[in-house]
């Protein structure tokens, strides 16, 4: 062909919205930009090409579908905040020389990096970084990729980078690639597959959060390093925006809440990462089992109890041991009387004991579906750095259920299990509710148990089930679990942060390895399909997602104190007394303040321990038989009869309002 011909071909673009465009092939996402606008040429960031980001330089020589990534979409935030993360290196390179770089990717809000500096760093050192950081933003420098073979990488990374951490990524990691990305920009450089974006000069805010201790590759056997975590902005007017739901998270923080509320404790006594529930917390983990429990059971679901440990032997047989055995406690080792040795572990998952339990009859296909439920603790041994209060423990129960069903069942039991998911978040206000279908990447298919054959059955399955019930999702692809595809429910809570809670789950692999049959109509043996479906996901996590959402204001249902009786002074203390028996002999906690205290104290302490109803009660509400109605944050509602009073709450309350 010659250069003339090869010079007119053209590629066809096919927008978002389904906008096709001829371009020259060789035309580059920036140029494509361009051409729609200038606008969105300034706010790019990057490009996803036929659902893949790539740089926005990256030039385009066939037909495809583009999307022009900027920051308001999630893939344009992950390339800020991972060039953010190379920017942050080069400020410390620079400021630190002799620091040596670990892993530096983006998080959902954020970036970190891992480095290796033998002095501690300081918030003092933190503040200099983010100086550097914007004066190397000011410089514009030019982000460029250069692809390399493996080999030459490790020579460069050995001698002219001297950076040890690179060179054993591509010695063992990437043992089997032939060719690798390093992206430069100016005299730093890093071993990444990117994207990135085309200079630094896009990043115009910056703060530097905390820093925590890490370990390399996160093995506690390997070497300490110290992982400094920042977020990043194209504008200061986004980052004050940030600021300041920051400050509201702080003020939502479910540890500081659940002391002032009285809810849970932590200890290091008990051991990190290890909960208990107080009283009133109590009641609130209480009232939610019970919430599902009920409508469980209208659902034909069955209750079971499994132990909370096991013999290793059932984990291995299961898959989660060895494939989570990183994140297991070690296995408990028993001699019996013979010197007979047995190794048992504290229990990962709920699933293999509901197998045996399923397998431990015979089974008819008019038997199924069968759905069994528990809420059953597991225990996870979490690097200390990566706990956070309830949202992330070492010991937790889960609201575990494991529908076992006839093929020709599958569809309409995920559409029940999604269903009911829906109703736990909307009885509980989460309102916005994202979707997210978990795949397998078929890339990596020997991460996964089953076969490519049995996968793809299974995503068939969840992908109609989804469209059945009219979801609007978004696929994850690399984020299924190791035995099938799942249905990621991720709410938003009042101040904009997503949390993964609930989760659907297909699974056809467990059916084998625990040899799960039922007789079918033809009298023969046929393997069930196993769903794996909870709603709360982990009580741990779910209430304390619950309590920053709420910032601990739960509704009368699930308040540990319903409502608390404020009587003005001593002479109507009996009469107090009367009501608070009433409320008590009708179901309602409540409490009662006979303190000698005056009443406007009373009432901003019990506004402070967010109680939902105050009821302030003086000689004119004795004579009447009344009280004086106050609600939390809405103030007085006027007086109302006991009798009323209690009608009024009683049906608040069983309506969950």
């Amino acid at each position: 062909m010659s250069e003339t011909t090869d010079c007119r071909e053209q590629v066809i673009v096919t927008l978002p919205d389904g906008t096709e465009k001829t371009f020259q092939a060789g035309i580059t996402g920036l140029e494509i930009a361009t051409s729609i606008g200038r606008k969105l040429a300034q706010d790019a960031l990057g490009i996803k090409v036929d659902g893949k980001s790539q740089d926005l330089g990256t030039p385009i020589n066939r037909n495809v579908r583009i999307e022009i990534l900027t920051f308001e979409s999630p893939a344009g935030k992950e390339i800020f905040w991972h060039s953010s993360s190379h920017l942050m290196a080069q400020a410390i390179e620079e400021l630190f020389p002799g620091a040596k770089f670990g892993a530096g990717p983006a998080i959902e809000q954020g970036f970190y990096y891992d480095i290796a500096y033998p002095e501690r760093f300081n918030d003092d050192d933190l503040r200099s970084i983010e100086t550097r950081m914007i004066e190397i933003s000011s410089r514009d420098v030019l982000i460029r990729r250069e692809e390399m073979p493996r080999s030459q990488a490790i020579t460069f990374f050995s001698q002219t980078r001297q950076d040890p951490y690179k060179v054993e990524i591509l010695e063992e990691t990437l043992k089997d690639v032939d060719t690798v990305s390093v992206y430069h920009q100016g005299a730093f450089a890093d071993l990444c597959s990117g994207p990135h974006l085309p200079a630094t000069g896009k990043i115009k805010a910056v703060l530097l959060t905390n820093i925590s201790a890490s370990y390399w590759r996160g093995d506690s056997s390997r070497e300490s390093m110290q992982r400094i975590y920042g977020i990043t902005f194209p504008t200061d007017k986004l980052l004050k925006e940030h600021v300041a739901r920051m400050e509201e998270a702080r003020r939502r923080d479910h540890r500081k809440l659940g002391t002032e509320l009285g809810l849970f404790m932590l200890t290091p006594e008990v051991g990190s990462g290890l909960p208990m529930w107080l009283p009133k917390g109590a009641i609130v983990r209480n009232e939610l089992e019970t919430f599902l429990k009920a409508e469980q059971r209208k659902r034909g679901y069955l209750p079971v109890y499994t132990p909370h440990i096991g013999n290793i032997e059932l984990y291995k047989r299961s898959g989660h041991y060895p494939y989570y055995s990183d994140s297991q406690f070690p296995p408990l080792t028993y001699r019996d009387e013979t010197g007979r040795e047995e190794q048992y572990l504290l229990k990962p998952m709920n699933c293999p004991h509901h197998h045996l339990i399923y397998s431990s009859d015979l089974r008819s296909y008019r038997d199924l579906p069968l759905r069994l439920t528990e809420f059953g603790t597991v225990y996870r041994h979490e690097q200390s750095g990566e706990l956070n209060g309830l949202v992330r423990a070492r010991g937790f129960t889960q609201d575990d259920s494991h529908i076992y069903c006839r093929p020709d069942q599958l569809v309409d039991e995920i559409c029940n299990a999604i269903d009911l998911t829906r109703f736990v978040f909307s009885t509980l206000g989460f309102d916005d509710v994202e979707t997210r279908l978990s795949l397998h990447d078929p890339e990596n298919q020997a991460k996964y148990g089953g076969t490519a054959e049995v996968w793809e059955q299974a995503e068939k399955d969840v992908r109609e089930a989804a469209d059945r019930m009219g979801i609007n999702y978004f696929i994850g692809i690399g984020e299924a679990s190791f035995y099938g595809p799942k249905i990621d429910f991720i709410v938003r809570d009042a101040i904009g942060r997503k949390w993964q809670l609930g989760t659907v789950q297909v699974d056809y692999v467990m059916p084998e390895r625990f040899d799960l049959t039922y007789i079918g109509s033809d009298g023969q043996k046929h393997r069930p399909v196993v769903i794996h479906r909870a709603p709360f996901g982990s009580m741990e996590r779910f209430i304390g997602v619950l309590i920053e959402h709420t910032a601990g204001n739960f509704p009368l249902w699930l308040a540990p104190v319903q409502a608390v009786v404020l009587p003005i002074a001593e002479d109507v203390h009996d009469y107090a007394r009367e009501v608070y028996q009433t409320l008590q002999s009708a179901g309602i906690r409540a409490e009662i303040d006979l303190r000698s205290e005056k009443i406007g104290k009373k009432i901003r302490e019990a506004e402070l321990s967010k109680i939902p109803c105050m009821l302030v009660i003086g000689r004119n509400e004795q004579e009447a038989g009344e009280v004086s109605l106050r609600r939390h944050r809405k103030g007085d509602e006027g007086r109302i009869g006991v009798r009323e009073l209690v009608e009024k709450l009683s049906e608040e309350i069983v309506q969950r309002a």
